[in-house]
């Protein structure tokens, strides 16, 4: 069966991959872009890709910040890819920790967030890309059927050569 009628995604861990890891980041102030990263997502959208952050913030569950908190960044982190011409089709997040909250579907590596996002816009996942930092993102893409799976540091480190 054809598959042209499905959308293809880029789907994006958040810290570490949109913005340099650091400890439960959720003030605007501590938010620091990753160098490069409007280049490369501009890349994908200018391709047609509809672009996703999926993000793990077990500091919801810890208590270290609100999901009023996360909102209040996500808003300001999604105008500033407006602005420069990139749409994020939509956030997802996982505010849940399995020592805290219990097992959960959508905490990374579970792929429960990019299953989600497959089914809500349409997605062919064999035609999408993941882009993570860490393994478990990298995991997530694989158990979701996700055609590529790419570490950031090698991108951006093809990037710089």
């Amino acid at each position: 069966m054809a598959t042209s009628n499905k959308n293809k995604a880029l789907f994006l861990d958040r810290d570490g991959t949109i913005n340099v890891e650091k400890n439960y980041v959720f003030r605007i102030e501590d938010f620091e872009f990753i160098p490069g990263i409007f280049k490369l997502l501009k890349n994908y959208s200018d391709k047609g890709f509809l672009i996703f952050v999926i993000t793990n913030q077990s500091g919801i569950a810890r208590k270290y910040y609100t999901e009023d908190d996360f909102s209040r960044l996500n808003n300001w982190m999604i105008r500033q890819f407006q602005k420069q011409e990139i749409e994020i089709t939509k956030v997802y997040h996982c505010p849940h920790h399995p020592e805290i909250t219990g097992k959960c579907n959508c905490r990374k590596p579970e792929p429960g967030m990019i299953l989600q996002a497959i089914q809500e816009f349409n997605i062919d996942p064999v035609n999408s890309v993941l882009i993570g930092d860490k393994k478990r993102d990298i995991l997530a893409g694989e158990k979701a059927g996700i055609g590529k799976n790419l570490y950031i540091q090698n991108l951006l480190q093809a990037d710089l050569d």
